[in-house]
């Protein structure tokens, strides 16, 4: 397992080794510094084009959650700590896209504006929870454009607009505790992520941020420590180097070292990794791969590199978790990679770790059409609107119990009766669901 000392731990989006969650402490003293009105840079970018799109048109819907929500992060207020099946979340409606950070959740509208809740000590949520209990009760968050694409860290949160332009807001976070967004502070409402380049993606590790450009140059910001920025040495790659933090905290390309001069068009992240598809639909990795979960061949690549266990399909989406990962490819079949603990591949108790992309039987006969991981866990989400669930057991299986399943495991529920799901997103301890009427 990874160690880190005990600044990080404290605050890291996953659960720790030993099964317990870790539960983070709303700052009273943290949430008093917040600013009035969103900070606007003069060298905001202008522009009526429209650059960027979501990622997947979708019919307006309402969400469901389950898992944790010691930190407000289910949305169903502070007296609502745990859920182990799906429940809707009352006066969230007319949404489009959700994400799931580490203990907090972020809605995307189908006017494209945004709705946060959850944990809000370093400012994930972009808003000002000063009063009692308004952390764990959905609200909106002023930011000044269209928002088109969402994605959430364990402490951070991003939003893509429409003219490609970005607003960030929270901190990412490294062995030392805080390491700060665009600078070494916390910010507490959305602040423009200022670049010369506009982006059409973005994807969130724990404490990292992907992003690709319409040059189809991939660009990164955030903690490198693990190798997930793609473009620094191990050297270089923590702000104990003679740079600092500002070469993490500062968009930059990454550059290919491999004799490959095409584009990219799609990014993912892991907890502590990235991975890329190029136009020729090769799979570029970098990052943490202690348990193979990248299936390449070092433990920590600091540059991409190309994995050759991938060629052979075409990938439409990849979820990564702290140690495991998740592949969809064109034929609605899922593959997973890494580590076999707590049943997080879904390959049965008697599995062995998974070193190449490895298919999972989710449901003989239909397609699965969405996936995510969690830190332990893993969904797929089938084309009839089912949801199945496999991994460490916790109430964000959604399964009614604690118990590990090695197995995809149907995901039931009363208030699932008469709909279906059409998206789904897992993020440190709990689970969120986009749910329409069944037809």
């Amino acid at each position: 397992e990874i160690r880190f000392p005990l600044p990080l731990l404290l605050h890291c989006c996953i659960m720790a080794p030993g099964r317990q969650s870790l539960k983070r402490s709303n700052s009273v003293a943290a949430n008093r510094v917040i600013q009035k009105k969103v900070r606007m840079s003069e060298n905001e970018p202008t522009t009526n084009g429209v650059i960027a799109t979501t990622r997947q048109v979708r019919e307006p819907g309402i969400i469901m959650v389950f898992g944790d929500g010691d930190t407000g992060q289910l949305g169903l207020t502070m007296d609502v700590t745990e859920k182990s099946r799906p429940a809707v979340v009352p006066n969230v409606e007319n949404i489009i896209d959700v994400a799931a950070g580490g203990m907090h959740t972020v809605c995307l509208t189908a006017n494209h504006s945004l709705i946060t809740f959850g944990c809000n000590d370093e400012g994930a949520l972009g808003r000002d929870t000063n009063e009692e209990g308004s952390e764990a009760i959905p609200g909106p968050v002023e930011i000044p454009g269209k928002v088109v694409q969402i994605s959430a860290g364990d402490s951070h949160t991003a939003a893509l607009l429409d003219n490609g332009t970005i607003y960030i807001f929270g901190t990412f976070r490294d062995h030392h505790g805080s390491l700060g967004l665009l600078k070494a502070n916390v910010e507490k409402l959305p602040i423009l992520l200022e670049s010369k380049m506009k982006f059409t993606k973005i994807a969130s590790g724990c404490h990292h941020l992907a992003l690709l450009g319409v040059d189809g140059n991939i660009y990164t910001v955030g903690s490198g420590e693990q190798g997930q920025l793609g473009r620094l040495s191990e050297r270089q790659a923590t702000r104990d180097c003679r740079q600092g933090s500002g070469q993490l905290l500062t968009p930059h390309l990454i550059r290919i070292k491999q004799k490959y001069t095409g584009k990219f068009v799609d990014i993912w992240t892991g907890s502590y990794n990235t991975l890329a598809k190029d136009v020729d639909g090769n799979i570029h990795v970098w990052g943490l791969n202690n348990y193979k979960q990248l299936g390449a061949d070092e433990d920590t690549h600091f540059h991409p590199v190309i994995v050759k266990s991938f060629k052979g399909h075409t990938w439409t989406k990849i979820s990564g978790g702290e140690h495991h990962t998740l592949c969809l490819d064109s034929k609605g079949d899922v593959y997973v990679l890494g580590r076999k603990e707590y049943g997080r591949l879904g390959l049965g108790q008697d599995s062995e770790d998974a070193i190449v992309p490895t298919k999972v039987e989710v449901c003989p006969g239909k397609k699965v059409v969405g996936i995510s991981s969690g830190s332990f866990a893993s969904f797929a989400l089938v084309e009839d609107g089912s949801l199945y669930s496999w991994g460490q057991g916790s109430t964000m299986l959604g399964v009614g119990d604690e118990d590990d399943r090695w197995n995809p495991t149907l995901v039931k529920s009363k208030q699932l009766e008469n709909r279906k799901i059409v998206q789904v997103e897992s993020g440190g301890q709990h689970t969120v669901v986009l749910v329409h009427p069944s037809s």
